[in-house]
């Protein structure tokens, strides 16, 4: 599939969480390519199952190495670069033509590199002069993005190294199943007492010193509950609170009336435990507050995430040299990503899209009049669901995502993909939503490109290729550049080399809360720790951000001041309420949606490794022995998990220490086994974050099917394991979850 005769090593870094865990490749020049852990701060000569095995993806056999067409009889052919990129850009200049530039929409993903995702939200703003585009990583991250931009000014994953968390002597850990979705991570854990916060009896909750598990859709009531006992039993630090925050008078009141007893017959979390979870954060000299996507993936997750934070900034622990608060981003470039322009309402850098400082600031970068930059757009579900609707976008450009699968109520999703006059995805491999295409193009993988990455701690990192994409594959970049001059751009404005378009974006983000510009890939080369913001010239301490910035950036945020221009935290005020979507006689149960440790996201890549998808060949669904009794059903059974949108078929898997009234299914699998079938589409209304953490069910037990002799072939021309047809057909009938923790 390439040409390469001498054997090759780089140092890069796992393609999947944001970890981002520092590798070793090696290819022997015959196109096997092995895999080491280097001692990498985050991962110290570790990996997971998923990165010991990441090579396998470079060679799957069904890699994307020719564009695809659909053609009049609604297959998808091989074609050639320029036949599939003038087709694109005649179908997307037509559309804008007859219906504006919003008829067009773009939907990136948290695991662009930062130059993927800078120029993606600049093609889409410049190019297409749309104001349509967001990503996956709303579905990720955007509650906590929330939160800890009200309370800190900035939005930051962790704002201090991961390895501080090794002297730690107590971690709270809610939503976040770290034994699972990021191994490596728990031997920085080793030395705390934990505290899990989880509706199940997770890996990471079974080595925890307390697990609290709360009903699924509680965690807002939780959270206040543990603020009301730090009140009324004096473990506030009233000396921080006075001199580094505002608004405690208010949360406190709201936390006044969730006294622990309340929490219980609300969460069903004991009342001692909520005592004794606070008291051991309080008395440890050196404590953090974590926080997942359990806390964030929720109608409410803004006001969830705030209230955890409310209970750090009580206890005095962010900005507190061992001490702090912080989320564990999901996505390999969850960080960078949300960071970069392609979110609907952000420029690169962190800037608003409605500041006009910030407008003008961009748009001198990008050589165009700031009046041009359209104002933002829908968010990613409000997006999805307004595909092919009357004012809605008609054509829809997908880089790095995999919405058939990963989105809330995906049958929903499908059917709107299915209704475009266009839908393009640039993919390596036939994703579920690559399958549904007009026109697909095969872009490269990790180990193919350059470019960078920032991690959960928010340092920057170098990806560097191992060697080049197989013949007939291009870069993002690549694909962008060649898009842009179609639809009339100068070429300069949208360079192919990560370098230069890297050049560019420390520019468009100097001066910004993410102040990229102090960054080179020299001094990333030379394997220098930096941490945005990392100005060029540090700012003094009147300019906000970061008077602690130095030539390295800022490893540690907030030691000296937040980033309000007053320096000082806030408190919000917030108060419980229950989910979208109570249960009822008919839909009883509460289902919860999560990983497991073999595969990651939608599972496009890692359902085409064997050793994962051997480990992990099909979805289970756990449930208690005492409701799988009473809805007839026994273990490894199958059984059909429905709410009001539709469902999914899994087996059963019995597990005495789930809540009887809660059942976890994971959402990496396709076809009929999406969990996001059944999940709920309700929004945050800050955020825009969904439902995916609960949802109403009801279990019914199905009868085993024959054994399938194998899948064939569809007609699209693709291999097809989906369960979704190709683009025209009618949508399958079920409802529903996936995303980035």
């Amino acid at each position: 599939m390439y040409e390469q005769t001498a054997e090759a090593t780089v140092t890069t870094h796992c393609p999947y969480c944001a970890l981002q865990c520092g590798t070793r490749l090696t290819d022997d020049g015959a196109g096997s390519t092995r895999v080491a852990p280097t001692d990498f701060p985050v991962n110290r000569g570790r990996l997971c199952q998923k990165g010991w095995t990441a090579p396998a993806v470079l060679t799957t056999a069904d890699r994307l190495t020719r564009p695809l067409l659909r053609g009049a009889d609604g297959r998808l052919a091989e074609s050639d670069w320029p036949t599939a990129l003038d087709t694109v850009a005649d179908r997307l200049r037509e559309l804008r033509e007859r219906h504006g530039p919003d008829s067009v929409a773009v939907f990136g993903g948290g695991g662009l590199t930062n130059e993927k995702a800078y120029l993606l939200g600049k093609f889409a703003r410049v190019a297409l002069g749309t104001s349509q585009i967001d990503y996956n990583g709303r579905f990720c991250m955007s509650s906590a993005a929330a939160a800890g931009n009200a309370a800190f000014g900035v939005d930051r994953g962790l704002p201090f190294p991961v390895t501080d968390l090794a002297d730690a002597d107590a971690v709270l850990l809610a939503g976040a199943n770290v034994a699972e979705t990021m191994p490596p991570l728990t031997q920085h854990l080793e030395r705390a007492a934990l505290v899990a916060v989880d509706p199940r009896r997770t890996a990471t909750a079974r080595r925890s010193a307390l697990h609290l598990q709360p009903a699924p859709g509680t965690d807002l009531a939780l959270s206040l509950g543990l603020l009301h006992v730090a009140v009324a039993e004096g473990l506030v630090d009233q000396e921080y609170v006075r001199r580094r925050t505002n608004g405690f008078p208010a949360a406190a009141r709201r936390a006044a009336a969730w006294r622990p007893e309340r929490v219980e017959a609300v969460t069903g979390v004991p009342a001692g435990a909520q005592r004794e979870a606070v008291h051991l954060l309080a008395a440890a000299d050196r404590a953090y507050v974590l926080t997942g996507r359990g806390v964030e993936q929720h109608s409410k997750g803004t006001d969830t995430a705030a209230a955890y934070l409310n209970l750090a900034l009580a206890l005095g622990l962010p900005g507190t040299p061992g001490s702090g608060y912080g989320t564990l981003t999901g996505q390999g470039n969850g960080q960078g990503g949300r960071e970069m322009g392609q979110k609907s309402d952000q420029l690169p850098g962190y800037r608003s899209l409605t500041d006009p400082a910030a407008r003008a600031h961009v748009a001198r970068v990008w050589g165009v009049p700031p009046e041009s930059l359209p104002g933002p757009g829908r968010t990613a579900y409000e997006l999805l669901d307004s595909l092919g609707r009357p004012g809605g976008p008609r054509a829809l450009l997908v880089f790095g995502s995999n919405p058939a699968v990963s989105a809330p109520h995906a049958a929903r999703v499908v059917d709107r993909l299915t209704a475009l006059d266009l839908l393009v995805v640039a993919d390596f491999v036939p994703s579920e939503t690559a399958r549904l295409a007009d026109v697909v193009l095969p872009v490269a993988q990790w180990a193919e490109e350059e470019g960078t990455m920032t991690g959960l701690e928010g340092r920057v990192l170098r990806r560097r290729a191992l060697r080049p994409p197989p013949p007939g594959v291009r870069g993002d970049l690549d694909v962008l550049h060649g898009l842009a001059i179609r639809l009339g751009q100068p070429a300069e404005r949208f360079p192919a080399d990560a370098r230069e378009v890297f050049e560019e974006l420390r520019d468009a983000t100097r001066g910004a809360r993410a102040d990229y510009s102090g960054i080179s890939y020299p001094r990333l080369d030379a394997g220098e720790a930096l941490y945005w913001p990392c100005p060029a010239d540090p700012p003094t301490a009147h300019d906000g951000p970061a008077p602690a910035a130095t030539s390295a950036g800022t490893p540690r945020l907030f030691l000296e001041r937040f980033h309000h221009p007053d320096g000082r935290a806030r408190f919000a005020e917030v108060d419980h309420r229950g989910p979208a979507e109570p249960t009822s006689e008919r839909y009883p149960l509460l289902a919860t949606t999560g990983r497991v440790l073999a595969h990651y996201q939608s599972g496009a890549q890692t359902r085409r490794v064997a050793e994962l998808a051997g480990a992990v060949p099909e979805p289970v669904v756990e449930v208690h022995p005492d409701t799988a009794a009473r809805a007839g059903l026994v273990d490894r059974g199958l059984v059909r998990v429905s709410s009001a949108r539709g469902g999914m078929t899994a087996r059963v898997r019995l597990d005495a220490t789930m809540r009887p009234d809660t059942v976890f299914a994971p959402f990496h699998f396709a076809g009929d086994a999406r969990a996001n079938l059944f999940t709920h589409p309700a929004l945050d209304p800050r955020s825009g974050m969904p439902e995916f953490k609960v949802s109403a069910v009801r279990l019914d037990a199905v009868p085993d099917p024959a054994p399938d002799p194998g899948g064939a072939p569809d007609d699209s021309g693709v291999p097809d394991d989906s369960g979704v047809p190709a683009n025209g057909g009618g949508a399958d009938t079920g409802g529903g979850a996936e995303v980035g923790s």
